[in-house]
């Protein structure tokens, strides 16, 4: 009966290594790809840049620094984001994965102050 358990319990242990080891793999891709971070600032009542491109497809971390001394509130509908940043502080959100296109942003308490993210496939992310 023993000889029969050991090669019984061989193929399904073998089959738990080796996803364990698939996984392990590919977990630190994964983490790279979701923590892409990109930045905006705020800078005498202007978001800079004021068109920010990024990789479509993918979930990416956005930093946006206020150099102003005056709160600003990111805001975007098409995002579903809207968020207080403090006069000289930061607030880092994360968006995505987006479809390729634009994305609008604004500042809700000064509507003058606009921006654009534009979603491209990483192959036309330099063109």
């Amino acid at each position: 009966m023993k000889r029969l358990l050991l090669p019984a319990l061989l193929l399904p242990l073998t089959a738990f290594a080796t996803g364990l080891l698939l996984v392990s793999l590919l977990l630190p891709n994964i983490a790279l790809a979701a923590d892409a971070g990109f930045a905006l600032e705020i800078k005498d009542h202007h978001f800079l840049p004021a068109e920010l491109t990024i990789p479509s497809g993918a979930k990416i971390k956005l930093t946006i620094g206020n150099q102003d001394g005056i709160p600003a509130e990111f805001e975007s509908t098409d995002l579903s984001r809207e968020v207080i940043v403090p006069g000289h502080g930061q607030v880092t959100i994360y968006i995505g994965p987006l479809d390729p296109g634009n994305y609008q942003f604004f500042n809700d308490f000064n509507h003058d102050m606009q921006g654009t993210i534009v979603a491209k496939p990483a192959a036309d992310k330099e063109k």
